[in-house]
């Protein structure tokens, strides 16, 4: 179940400042080891850092935007601002791996030794431990509050997790074989592993922004708690959206022509509180139709509903 909106709040800031603390601490971290072996596949990973904490300070501002109550002028809210910030992730995420590639190529053309490999295996194995924490950390968050920002952090993040192992593989591939091309060919498999995880984060951004459908899934337990209320007739017109922040439900409620306003009322207001509790989050809008009036929207009809 998913956390009220003030622990859910602190939690989505706690997770921003936890990130960008993690970021700053493995810049320092690789930037030291890259300049002690001058390995390809360290300076990715410091790439990619850097692209960490820049969308990390991106999402911990959009987050704080996101939080701010709907105004005037925003009556839905600012929860996509998190979707933006994800969506500019993904662009991080582009350019570093563009960059990554291009200084992967250069080494294969022109091989340089890879010096003092220890010194680089320690710090990707401290930049692993902080990963992990943080990626736990990250998806507890994401579990209780379904942050949007917060989700393709995480999902940057568990990236980071397999990329740090890769150059660890990297460099003992390197030291044991003394073949100088196996540390910018993991840099070239790391480049395209970040430019399969920006089209993922870019994909969930837009699906957020273009206001797209929730999944089937959900759709379909919407369906099955309105009908599993006995004043319930039907439903149709069910229309849903995610917000980055939270989710808006609206449907077409069909009841029985025969009963009065305050029933109606009623069981349209049971009905909202069974979706509630389900979709903590949730904005929900009920319209009532009597059952049996003819409505071109019932092609609309959700089955089982």
């Amino acid at each position: 179940m998913e956390a009220p909106a003030s622990d859910g709040g602190r939690l989505r800031q706690r997770a921003t400042y936890a990130s960008v603390g993690v970021a700053l601490t493995l810049i320092v971290a690789k930037l030291a080891a890259y300049l002690v072996t001058e390995s390809v596949s360290i300076l990715s990973s410091l790439i990619d850092s850097s692209t960490d904490l820049m969308a990390s300070v991106v999402t911990l501002l959009a987050v704080r935007q996101a939080l701010r109550p709907a105004d005037s002028a925003h009556r839905y809210g600012h929860g996509k601002a998190e979707a933006l910030a994800a969506l500019a992730q993904a662009a991080f995420i582009g350019g570093s791996a563009a960059f990554l590639a291009i200084e992967a190529v250069r080494r294969v053309i022109t091989p340089q030794p890879v010096t003092q490999g220890t010194i680089g295996i320690a710090v990707m194995v401290l930049s692993i431990v902080l990963t992990a924490g943080l990626v736990t950390y990250q998806r507890h968050v994401v579990a209780r509050t379904g942050s949007v920002a917060i989700g393709a952090d995480r999902l940057h993040y568990a990236g980071d997790l397999l990329m740090n192992s890769a150059v660890i593989a990297a460099l003992l591939l390197t030291a044991w074989t003394g073949v100088s091309a196996v540390d910018p060919l993991f840099g070239l498999g790391i480049a395209a592993f970040l430019l399969h995880g920006a089209r993922g984060v870019a994909r969930e951004a837009l699906n957020v922004l273009m206001d797209r459908e929730l999944p089937e899934t959900e759709r379909t337990r919407i369906a099955a708690l309105v009908a599993a209320h006995p004043g319930a007739k039907g439903m149709h017109d069910l229309r849903t959206r995610s917000t980055g922040t939270g989710v808006f439900i609206e449907l077409h409620l069909e009841l029985d022509p025969t009963i009065n306003v305050v029933q109606a009322h009623d069981i349209t207001d049971a009905v909202e509180h069974e979706l509630r509790a389900a979709f903590p989050t949730a904005e929900v809008i009920i319209h009532q139709e009597p059952a049996g009036l003819v409505d071109e929207r019932l092609d609309n009809r959700i089955a089982g509903a």
